[in-house]
């Protein structure tokens, strides 16, 4: 199972997205400071994830939310 996912910056409110197979561990090297590009904005919550059954899907989908220019868009997904 992999999953694409959107987490929330409680500190400056920013969103990273990203895919993994093992969400808690992510989450939990984003919060620890291992990820360079996340480090800053910690603490980090999950906004969003989808699972997908490959990892084609997966990077397909990441794709497709980090190409959407309008934050707008990213902060309805939290609603579907």
């Amino acid at each position: 199972m992999y999953y694409t996912y959107v987490l929330k910056s409680k500190k400056n409110n920013e969103y990273y997205i990203g895919y993994t197979s093992n969400l808690k561990q992510r989450l939990a090297k984003h919060n620890s400071g291992e990820v360079k590009s996340t480090k800053l904005g910690r603490p980090w919550v999950i906004f969003y994830y989808e699972k997908f059954d490959n990892i084609k899907e997966v990077v397909r989908r990441e794709k497709q939310i980090k190409s959407w220019k309008n934050r707008s868009m990213i902060e309805k997904l939290k609603f579907k």
